[in-house]
């Protein structure tokens, strides 16, 4: 297996919340950890110098690192803990402590349950709740609780002792249960609560909680009603605070990401709430064309040919036609019924947004990997008898109606993209419009420093373009006496879909259509967005610095008063531009010169 990259991996990872996952040659699984930014926390490991020996003999043996992006920090310990758990890491119980995560215990066998911090082994008896992420956590809850329900926290020897009611019943915290003040069944009431809040179940909550403040509104009690009201409130806030609840039922959601030539298919697990998790696959699709086509041949498979339990609801980030088809299919295999939905609001779509963020990292990753990269580089080579090229570069154009145009110009390596490396120029004295032109100008400004030594020669020239772009790039070159660079136009094919491009050479006219599972083609495909990217990203930010600009601004003489001045006089550009060079010329501090000039400007072409 090849050495882990580990600097190619981090370049590419993103700086989100969630879990990493750092494995051996063999796939075994060397620890679990969780980080506030993913980017930043494994990079620690990398660093070089400043690790702990027992840290530098695990990334001594890490052979490849998998991460699962969650929405915060807190479903992040979260699935960690539970990863750890079933895993068992060895380095888990080297690298960290030996403190458990932190639960609320409820002594049950009592008249009076309280309930407690704990950490450590679960008790025997009583009912216990967790694990919480954290001890701060489990202390919020705790006081949350003594807020809304009044339930005891108080040791027993302290219960047992008590003859009058301590601080807490003082400031309403507690109903002072160790001196008769509430009855066992009230208490009780108050204990069933909790017990539903702790559980996640707190829609049910809050729908009891109604009924009994409106009891108590008609009956006039209104100060148990504002009561009722104010642990409703507190237990809504506390459920927009805590991912680790839900009432939702168990579902997959399902996302699909495409990207040159790359394909990946998340499935973020939910189950009570809770994200366990995230598979990400990278199937061989063959001709399915579209992410509904994917998924659609991709979920009887996952499901049916493996087995795997079919949770009661799966949430797809696109439509299949055979919706209900799949759906019975995988409901008569799972022996319960199955909901396939797509269009989904509120919850399950943070979850399917989570899962298409998994998948656009995972893909991204993968593509970024040396393995995928030296594979792609020799698959080019071979299929164009090419020595294996060290450089290539690819040109594009973006601009909206001839507005702002610009063009791209990215730089690949061994390694992938080299960023550094990127140029865009702005084309000027070029007709609206002209693609051949703008290529033309791009790749003479480009190429004419090769002479010099300022520009380092590619080994592959790419153009996104036929063959009337091909033909201006090879005889810019000739022009410029650039020699012994392979040039390769890039087009859409007469399907005009991705995977079915028409590749053009240059040195002998032919025509060709690589099969969309090639490495080469993906590598081509992935050069070529790239290019559109960055060109597409520097036109958007020219066209806004035009359109912010006055077309006054560039009139010789007319300064920063006069403008003031004119536009003050017409109300606006529009009315002004309607204006005669008479009428121009009446503004205060115009000559008949300068409104010449001003609707010289205005009316050109």
């Amino acid at each position: 297996m090849a050495e882990f990259d580990a600097q190619r991996f981090l370049k590419n990872l993103t700086a989100r919340p969630g879990v990493y996952r750092m494995l051996d040659a063999d796939g075994r699984i060397l620890y679990v950890g969780k980080a506030k930014n993913l980017k930043s926390r494994v990079s620690s490991y990398f660093r070089g110098a400043g690790l702990a020996s027992k840290t530098l003999a695990m990334v001594t043996k890490i052979a490849n690192v998998e991460i699962t992006v969650t929405r915060s920090e807190i479903e992040a310990l979260l699935l960690e803990q539970n990863l750890i758990k079933d895993q068992r890491p060895p380095y888990n119980i080297l690298l960290r402590d030996d403190k458990s995560y932190p639960y609320i215990y409820m002594n049950t066998e009592h008249g009076y349950p309280g309930l407690y911090y704990r950490r450590g082994s679960r008790q025997s008896r009583g009912k216990t709740f967790g694990p919480f992420p954290s001890s701060h956590a489990v202390k919020s809850t705790l006081n949350l609780i003594q807020k809304t329900f009044q339930i005891r926290q108080c040791e027993e020897s302290v219960f047992q002792n008590r003859s009058r009611p301590c601080l807490q019943y003082q400031i309403e915290r507690c109903s002072a249960p160790c001196v008769g003040y509430i009855s066992e069944a009230d208490y009780a009431e108050d204990l069933e609560h909790t017990r539903l809040f702790l559980e996640g179940r707190s829609h049910e909550l809050v729908r009891t909680l109604e009924a009994k403040m409106d009891e108590a509104s008609q009956a006039l009690e209104f100060e148990k009603a504002a009561r009722h009201r104010d642990t409703i409130s507190r237990i809504r806030h506390i459920q927009s605070e805590q991912a680790m609840e839900s009432d939702l039922q168990d579902l997959d959601a399902i996302a699909v990401t495409e990207a040159s030539g790359g394909l990946c298919v998340a499935i973020l697990s939910v189950r009570g709430g809770r994200v366990l998790g995230v598979n990400s696959q990278f199937p061989e699709i063959g001709l399915a064309e579209t992410p509904s086509d994917i998924l659609e041949a991709f979920i009887p498979q996952y499901y049916l040919a493996s087995a795997r339990a079919v949770p009661a609801e799966l949430i797809l980030s696109h439509p299949i036609s055979d919706q209900v088809l799949v759906a019975d299919a995988l409901g008569q295999a799972a022996g319960h019924k199955i909901r396939v939905a797509h269009a989904v609001r509120g919850i399950r779509q943070q979850f399917l947004d989570l899962a298409k963020t998994n998948a656009d990292q995972a893909l991204g990753l993968k593509l970024a990997t040396r393995d995928g990269q030296v594979k792609r580089i020799k698959d080019l080579s071979e299929r164009f008898d090419l020595e294996q090229p060290e450089r290539i570069e690819c040109f594009d154009i973006s601009h909206t109606s001839g507005e702002a145009t610009v063009a791209s110009c990215v730089v690949f390596d061994a390694a992938g993209p080299l960023k550094s490396d990127y140029r865009i120029f702005n084309i000027t004295d070029v007709q609206a419009g002209d693609d051949y032109g703008a290529m033309r100008q791009a790749l003479r400004r480009r190429y004419r420093r090769v002479k010099s030594g300022e520009v380092t020669l590619p080994d592959v020239l790419i153009i996104d373009g036929g063959k009337g772009q091909l033909a201006e790039a090879q005889d810019i070159l000739n022009e410029l006496g650039v020699h012994g660079v392979f040039l390769l136009g890039i087009s859409k094919g007469p399907t005009r879909k991705a995977g079915f491009e028409l590749l053009h050479r240059a040195d002998n006219g032919a025509e060709l259509v690589l099969p969309p599972t090639a490495p080469a083609l993906h590598l081509i495909q992935h050069i070529r967005d790239e290019a559109h990217r960055f060109a597409i990203t520097k036109h958007r930010q020219a066209r806004g610095k035009v359109r912010s600009e006055s077309p006054l601004e560039g009139i010789v003489g007319i300064g920063p008063k006069r403008r003031q001045a004119l536009l003050r006089h017409f109300g606006g550009l529009r009315e002004l531009a309607l204006a005669s060079v008479a009428d121009i010329a009446k503004v205060q501090g115009m000559s008949q010169q300068s409104a010449e000039l001003v609707y010289s400007a205005l009316h050109a072409e």
